[in-house]
C-alpha cells in the first residue's frame, strides 16, 4: 500500500511515497502448507497499481510543480526491491525499505508512522488499498498513529505547499475539502495518470540510493492460520425465453432468490 508524506514548505515539497508488492492481476492463486502460505511459484509480482498509478505519479507531479524531492518506502523483504527500483525509474529520487515481512495492516501502519515521526514529515498520502487484500485499512491507522485528519479515496488534490484542496467522489456527487498543514490522504482513481518509465529513468534508477532499515517496536502479533479459495462458479444455464416456468423453478429451487 502507498503513503506519501509531504513536508509543507512554500518553496518545495519533500514527499515520501510508500509502495507495496502485489501479485499481477491475472496470476493464478493457490496456497501451500495446508493453506497457510501463498504459493508464489510462477507468480509475477508488480507494484500495487493504486500506489504506482495514482499516489506515486501525483507525488512526482507535485515535485515537478513546486520543487523538492520524492522518496519511496516499502515495508517488506528483499523481494520488494524490484518494484522499488521501478518507482525510482518512474521518477522517485531515493528509496527506503523497512526490512520485515509484515502480516497485518496495523503492523505496516506502525512502521510507516514511526518512520514519518523520526523524519519530521508533515503529511501522508497512500493508495486507497492493495489489490491482493483490498482492506483499505492502513491509511486510517496511520492517521490515528500520527493524530492527523484523514481524507479517503481522493480523486484530486491541488496544493501550494501550505493549503491543499482535496476532492473525493461520494454517493451522488463529489466532496471538496480544504486543509492547512498536516493530513493523511488515500489515492483513488483519477488522482493521476500512469507513467511508463523511459530508458533514461531505468538507467538512473540503478544509481539511486536504496536504504534498508530495521523494523521498530515489537514483532507483528498477527499469525495467518489458513487461506481458503472461494467455491468455483457453476456453469451458465441457458433457458429458452418461452420456458418461463423453468426459469421460475430454477430461481426458486436452486438460486433461492425468489
Amino acid at each position: 500500500m502507498t503513503y506519501i508524506c509531504v513536508k509543507f514548505n512554500q518553496e518545495k515539497m519533500e514527499i515520501l511515497v510508500c509502495i507495496s508488492k502485489t501479485p499481477e492481476t491475472t496470476a493464478k492463486i493457490a496456497f501451500t502448507d495446508g493453506g497457510k502460505n501463498f504459493d508464489t511459484q510462477g507468480v509475477q509480482f508488480i507494484m500495487n497499481p493504486y500506489d504506482e498509478w495514482y499516489a506515486l505519479v501525483r507525488a512526482i507531479e507535485l515535485k515537478e510543480q513546486l520543487g523538492g524531492k520524492v522518496t519511496v518506502i516499502n515495508v517488506g523483504d528483499a523481494a520488494s526491491d524490484i518494484v522499488i527500483r521501478k518507482a525510482l525509474a518512474i521518477g522517485a529520487d531515493e528509496a527506503v525499505r523497512v526490512d520485515v515481512n509484515p502480516q497485518s495492516a496495523i503492523y505496516t501502519a506502525k512502521q510507516i508512522a514511526e518512520y514519518v515521526k523520526s523524519n519530521s514529515f508533515d503529511a501522508v498520502f497512500l493508495g486507497k488499498e492493495t489489490i491482493d487484500y483490498n482492506g483499505a485499512e492502513v491509511g486510517a491507522m496511520v492517521s490515528e498513529y500520527l493524530d492527523l485528519p484523514y481524507f479517503s479515496f481522493a480523486s484530486n488534490i491541488e496544493t501550494d505547499g501550505l493549503k491543499s484542496r482535496i476532492t473525493r467522489d461520494v454517493e451522488g456527487g463529489v466532496e471538496i475539502s480544504e486543509v492547512e498543514g498536516r493530513f493523511v490522504l488515500s489515492a483513488a482513481k483519477g488522482l493521476a495518470e500512469q507513467r511508463i518509465p523511459n530508458m533514461k529513468g531505468i538507467m538512473m534508477a540503478k544509481r539511486k540510493p536504496l536504504n534498508v532499515i530495521p523494523a521498530v517496536g515489537e514483532d507483528d502479533s498477527l499469525e495467518i492460520i489458513s487461506y481458503d479459495l472461494p467455491e468455483g462458479k457453476s456453469g451458465v444455464k441457458m433457458i429458452d425465453p418461452e420456458n418461463m416456468d423453468e426459469l421460475v423453478r430454477l430461481l426458486h429451487e436452486e438460486s433461492k432468490v425468489i
